[in-house]
């Protein structure tokens, strides 16, 4: 069934009892017992729910995986997945993540709980130099957040089986639409549900998708034994963003594309970070293993950060907020908003300078938006003709 069909009827079989279209919420902490260890399916939610469980079978179907679990946020998402592993583990993370997973990962090394290694992973001779005997897992973003660089799967994928770790997939800018990292070799994927598989920023939630039986059931355990579980309403919203998916990602790529063109011409910007463009270093690895370059855009501006901070003040369609996925357009200066938990040095490693706006391309008409922009930018610095 083609994924668009298959969103459409998510969740209308949760309902036994009156053949609902839309799945029911139940809004309850635990089930009547029929007798003695003997239940209908549940005893108590954070165990499971069923409409929790709507919302995980659908991301597993979606990805290709064994099976889901929803959890409270992108974070709760990352915790979770971590806490797979035993005490003193080696990671491998990209040297460009997004700065609340660096936080993480520090956060957890400076507690001895595991010990991690930032690499540039575009470069898969420097994944093989990084890799260790005690390695036990690589974690990428593709593309990654804010510079939308394409980390070869298929590459680290190799890599990673042929030295036996894990490889665990954070999927969040583009969902299992677009990208389906399970069926390039990564054993688990991982998403902050607040994003596109929402897209209408008024929830927060997180998953993780494991691709075969046995990471299944320790995520299953783990997020148990955790209790970072999602709420049933919050799983219910997340059903009802995911119809609209196959929508929202084609009005989203569509704005992007038209967005990235505008900019890369504007003699304000210094420089445009696009898969779309056939100018970006991994125009053709983002060709071969997504089915489309998504709807977030950086670039960075001619008069450093002044320059930066000045067109994200001047926009007005495009709100000055953190985030992204949603159906409104937002812009944001990531040295200072989302990544401003980054370490100054790890940001300059990976390249996130102080002049760099991102920006998250909403639904709105092209022309708005480009009008937006041009406004925007009508009084940012150019250059002399040399």
């Amino acid at each position: 069934m083609n994924p668009s069909t298959r969103l459409t009827l998510a969740g209308q079989q949760t309902d036994r009892c009156y053949n609902s279209i839309v799945p029911p919420i139940y809004q309850t902490a635990n089930y009547r017992f029929e007798a003695p260890g003997v239940t209908k399916g549940y005893d108590y939610s954070r165990s499971g729910n069923p409409t929790r469980r709507a919302l995980e079978e659908t991301l597993a179907e979606l990805e290709g995986g064994h099976g889901a679990v929803a959890l409270t946020s992108g974070m709760a998402a990352i915790a979770t997945t971590l806490s797979l592993f035993d005490a003193g583990a080696h990671f491998i993370c990209a040297h460009d993540c997004y700065g609340g997973t660096e936080r993480l990962f520090l956060h957890f090394q400076r507690q001895g709980k595991l010990r991690v290694s930032f690499v540039d992973l575009t470069r898969p001779e420097a994944l093989r130099q990084a890799l260790r005997p005690d390695t036990c897992a690589v974690w990428v973003e593709t593309p990654s957040n804010p510079l939308l660089r394409i980390i070869d799967l298929d590459a680290v994928a190799a890599l990673t089986r042929e030295a036996g770790v894990v490889l665990i997939v954070d999927n969040t800018f583009l969902s299992p639409l677009l990208q389906q990292p399970l069926s390039l070799g990564a054993d688990l994927v991982v998403y902050s549900t607040t994003k596109y598989i929402n897209g209408h920023s008024d929830v927060v939630g997180g998953a993780v998708i494991a691709g075969a039986a046995d990471w299944n059931e320790r995520v299953q355990f783990t997020a148990n034994a955790m209790g970072a579980i999602a709420g049933p309403f919050d799983c219910w919203l997340v059903l009802r963003g995911l119809k609209t998916l196959p929508l929202r990602l084609r009005q989203h790529e569509a704005n992007a594309h038209a967005v990235a063109h505008f900019l890369a011409a504007h003699p304000a910007v210094r420089a445009v970070y696009y898969p779309g463009l056939p100018s970006h270093p991994g125009h053709a690895v983002a060709r071969r293993q997504q089915r489309g370059f998504g709807g977030m855009v950086s670039f960075a501006v001619h008069g450093g950060e002044a320059a930066a901070h000045e067109v994200l003040r001047r926009t007005r369609i495009f709100a000055p907020a953190e985030s992204l996925g949603g159906v409104e357009s937002l812009i944001e200066h990531p040295a200072t908003m989302s990544h401003a938990s980054m370490r100054p040095t790890q940001r300059a490693a990976a390249g996130i300078t102080d002049d760099l706006l991102r920006l998250s391309v909403g639904v709105e008409t092209e022309e708005d938006l480009l009008a937006d922009l041009r406004a925007a930018l009508e009084r940012a610095p150019v250059p002399a003709a040399p």
